[in-house]
């Protein structure tokens, strides 16, 4: 019965963005054409009464989204760091959905904490605030620990989210498997790969303790990077439905007037915002994946703080390299490069002509350089890739989802701050920096001596191996000398051999 409950959710779904008159705000951001514009009022029209009505103080499309649910605010989360998407009075709406929902009752709060931590919240606070700020899945107290005086910031999960996240999901996947039959062009795409990586992302926030384990690793990894702090879990104060951190103060970074009254550089720090996201990604292949103005606070100072550690993406070695190549090849106008990156990965099959894929590529880049920032239209460009990557038969790498969308949110940040911003200018210095210390010389030695230490660990196996090999070469026929088989025995031999080099390699590493 689940096929008939979630068309009904979908149905829903159009209802309300037509009955909050979220529909005619987001065809008229699109700039849709007018025949699309009124065939969505005529199919949307005779629904509307079963559409949500929301929260009528809201703007429309805020409205909507609100009352859909959290899934669907992590959508308007998205588009909030997008003003050149949505333009800047809609993104301005959509930040009341990164941390200015409406809280749940302080109460319950306590009893969550209480019943998750086994003991009653005043033996372990002294205070629990009211909400200080809440978002789609959990909102956040600040309080003070009873054993130490130390303030703290304890993070407390919507009550029912888990269950309202798995019906949208749920519901995100019929939609999917119905796109993927009527529209054959778009498998292509994956789109059930794609809800499928969404819903993992999603299991992982909706789980504290994960949570936590993501910010401590995060701030080991960032530990020395110059005006950038994390803030370390308190592991005993943590669950799966609460997580406890040290308290971080500072101005919202969307708050441009603020930053402006303390003398903050926006300049500098939208450079810094981006330059930070690529270093992450490229040097560690672990990086924030909300990186909204919802989760990033500036100190006096100018250090930005990062908060909300439920998405954090991670990247392989190999695809890290593949991605700096790309950029690398963006940044140089070697397009050549560029493309033989995308066939050498494996994202464009291999029947596919290298050179029209070259020539296709450096019409998506030229326009890029050598223009003011502010007249590059990233719908546009994103709209025009499409075309590209369609044409060429690449597939969604679902691998690569969140670094994309999180490179999009990020961009809108900075360019919040700085308009004027160009990503390819300060994405430059990072991505050389990357490809001199993972690509050449030294990053050769680095890849024999793991594969060394790879191999060591077989070592142990060895004379199981041999014995293994010499029985079984025992009962084989003799071989003919013309022949000069390796065989079993002399390719344990090798082997052996291999693994001597392995452990003095290992020594000396």
């Amino acid at each position: 019965m689940r096929g008939p409950f979630n068309l009904w959710r979908l149905i829903r779904t159009g209802a309300t963005f037509e009955r909050t008159g979220a529909m005619a705000v987001v065809l008229e951001a699109m700039q849709a054409p007018p025949r699309l514009r009124f065939a969505a009022r005529v199919l949307g029209w005779p629904f509307k009464l079963l559409g949500l009505s929301g929260d009528p103080d809201l703007p429309p499309l805020t409205r909507a989204l609100t009352a859909l649910g959290p899934a669907y605010i992590k959508f308007g989360q998205t588009l909030a760091t997008r003003p050149d998407v949505v333009g800047q009075e809609l993104a301005d709406q959509l930040r009341y959905l990164q941390d200015k929902l409406p809280p749940f009752p302080r109460q319950k709060a306590l009893e969550m904490i209480a019943e998750d931590l086994g003991q009653p919240v005043d033996q372990i606070f002294l205070d629990l605030s009211e909400p200080v700020a809440a978002a789609s899945i959990a909102q956040v107290h600040s309080a003070i620990l009873r054993d130490t005086g130390a303030k703290v910031a304890v993070k407390v999960l919507r009550p029912g989210v888990e269950r309202a996240f798995r019906t949208d999901i749920d519901a995100f996947y019929f939609a999917a498997s119905v796109i993927e039959w009527l529209l054959p062009m778009t498998r292509r795409l994956r789109p059930i790969d794609v809800i499928t990586h969404f819903e993992s992302v999603v299991e992982g926030e909706l789980d504290l303790r994960l949570e936590a384990a993501s910010a401590a690793e995060f701030a080991a990894n960032t530990e020395q990077d110059a005006g950038f702090n994390v803030p370390r879990p308190i592991w005993n104060l943590s669950s799966r439905r609460i997580m406890t951190l040290g308290w971080a103060e500072g101005m919202p970074m969307g708050d441009n007037a603020a930053l402006d009254r303390h003398g903050i550089d926006r300049q500098e720090l939208g450079t810094r915002v981006l330059t930070l996201f690529l270093r992450h990604a490229l040097r560690d292949g672990f990086f924030h994946g909300d990186m909204h103005q919802g989760n990033l606070k500036v100190t006096a100072s100018g250090e930005i703080i990062a908060l909300d550690f439920g998405i954090m993406g991670r990247i392989d070695p190999f695809t890290r390299r593949a991605y700096a190549e790309i950029l690398f090849g963006f940044i140089r106008k070697d397009y050549r490069r560029v493309a033989e990156v995308h066939f050498e990965a494996g994202y464009v099959p291999p029947d596919r002509d290298i050179d029209e894929f070259a020539r296709a590529l450096r019409s998506v880049g030229e326009p890029i350089f050598g223009m003011d920032a502010r007249y590059i239209s990233m719908a546009k460009l994103l709209a025009y890739l499409f075309e590209v990557t369609e044409r060429f038969g690449m597939e969604t790498r679902t691998e690569l989802i969140l670094l994309q969308r999180t490179m999009v949110v990020v961009e809108g940040v900075a360019r919040s701050l700085n308009p004027e911003i160009n990503m390819w200018q300060v994405a430059k210095p990072v991505v050389e920096e990357y490809i001199r210390e993972s690509i050449g010389p030294k990053a050769l030695a680095q890849d024999l001596a793991q594969t060394a230490r790879i191999l060591t660990r077989f070592g142990p196996h060895l004379p199981r191996l041999v014995e293994e090999a010499l029985i079984a070469q025992a009962h084989r026929e003799k071989p003919r000398p013309e022949r000069r088989q390796i065989g079993p025995l002399g390719g344990a031999l090798v082997g052996a051999g291999l693994l001597g080099v392995g452990v003095v390699i290992g020594t000396l590493v």
